[in-house]
């Protein structure tokens, strides 16, 4: 039988393997389902049968060794290509990327060899099929360094975005210590420092997290049981000082406990505030609500200005997306990744956002589980 029937007919005895070996490649294969495991491996195969029924010249076998790609395939993204991309967003590591398409190779290989004799076009096939593995190869590297690239800056961009904020609350409550008079306030103003000190230390040990491992995509968090009514109090204080112009409000109404990243959590409502102040009207307050219920925690920043569009909501939490309503400002300093980092902490702690805008009122809302260690996928963030 020519290798193409082959594979073929034993298509699902091969994708059993496939989906066998993609579950061993641990940590990142831990919450994926079958469908997930086999990303794309079907069709894959679908196209190294076509590619094996193909008549090829000996110009097209030398282009295709030195990884040409032929004019009509430039335009559209390959199954191959798609997979690199997914398994870069899912947390594989190139190393295991590059092994599946080993493991693969060998089942179809294997099986081949044990079911039916050698026959005068077996050497063509074999060395057909080798050819078309070595281009998915290829194209699967190629986009997950791509999309690799893409989230390093992402990453760098969040950290310059999340730095600024800290900075500024320590600049200005700096400058405030130079001019007070009365001893009283110093510690206070020095209490300032010392959380945007620690807030700025706490970024620049996530860089350190990132420059020792691999990539992992998603922001990693470190769960632990504590009350959000107080991180949020300790943000809001930063925030007061960072943005002293806007009246800051916080309403908490039932229990606040629960298991979730309590830095990860000044970040979120950081931002928050952040966008609100930017993109808000200057004179009216800045209201952010807590209110517990039994199964989760609904975190809610709520600021007058300008209506948001319906259309317009999503394209918020998209990273670089800058509000065409924010003054000059905020189009100057801003990267647009505030919201963006919002949306990554919610989905790491396995919360949902929202946003309600109407009547030049917005409220973006995160609700979040109580026990974030209960939901699958959270990552964990090294300490």
């Amino acid at each position: 039988m020519r290798l193409a029937q082959f594979i073929e007919t034993r298509m699902e005895a091969i994708l059993q393997d496939w989906e066998a070996f993609a579950r061993s490649l641990s940590p990142a294969s831990g919450t994926m389902d079958a469908a997930a495991l086999r990303d794309h491996a079907e069709q894959i195969l679908k196209t190294v049968v076509r590619d094996l029924r193909t008549g090829q010249t000996e110009a097209e076998q030398i282009a295709k060794s030195r990884g040409e790609v032929s004019p009509e395939r430039q335009s559209a993204d390959t199954s191959a290509e798609t997979h690199g991309s997914l398994r870069a967003a899912s947390g594989f590591s190139l190393k295991q990327l590059v092994a599946e398409y080993r493991a693969l190779r060998a089942t179809v290989l294997r099986l081949w060899v044990d079911e039916y004799e050698p026959g005068p076009d077996s050497l063509c096939d074999m060395t057909r099929f080798n050819e078309a593995i070595d281009q998915a190869v290829s194209e699967s590297v190629d986009f997950f360094a791509l999309e690799t690239e893409r989230w390093r800056n992402v990453f760098l961009g969040v950290l310059g975005h999340d730095l600024r904020g800290p900075l500024n609350a320590i600049l200005l409550t700096a400058h405030l210590l130079t001019r007070a008079n009365d001893k009283t306030s110093v510690p206070k103003l020095a209490a300032r420092l010392m959380n945007g000190g620690e807030r700025m230390k706490q970024l620049l040990d996530d860089l350190l997290d990132y420059s020792r491992s691999s990539l992992s995509m998603g922001i990693p968090v470190s769960p632990s049981d504590i009350d959000l009514q107080k991180a949020c109090a300790e943000e809001i204080e930063l925030q007061r000082a960072a943005w002293p112009a806007y009246p800051i409000e916080l309403i908490s109404e039932g229990n606040t406990q629960g298991r979730w990243d309590p830095a990860r959590m000044r970040q979120l409502l950081g931002n928050l505030i952040s966008n609100a102040a930017k993109y808000g009207d200057k004179s009216a307050p800045i209201t952010v609500r807590l209110v517990g219920s039994e199964q989760d925690v609904r975190l809610s920043v709520e600021n007058s200005g300008p209506t948001i569009s319906p259309g317009g909501m999503n394209a918020l939490f998209e990273p670089f997306h800058r509000d065409a309503q924010g003054d000059g400002e905020a189009e100057r300093t801003s990267l647009g990744l505030g919201l963006f980092i919002v949306r990554e902490i919610a989905h790491a702690h396995g919360g949902t956002v929202g946003i309600a805008s109407r009547a030049r009122s917005t409220s973006f809302c995160v609700t979040l589980p109580r026990m974030v260690s209960e939901i699958p996928g959270a990552i964990a963030r090294g300490e």
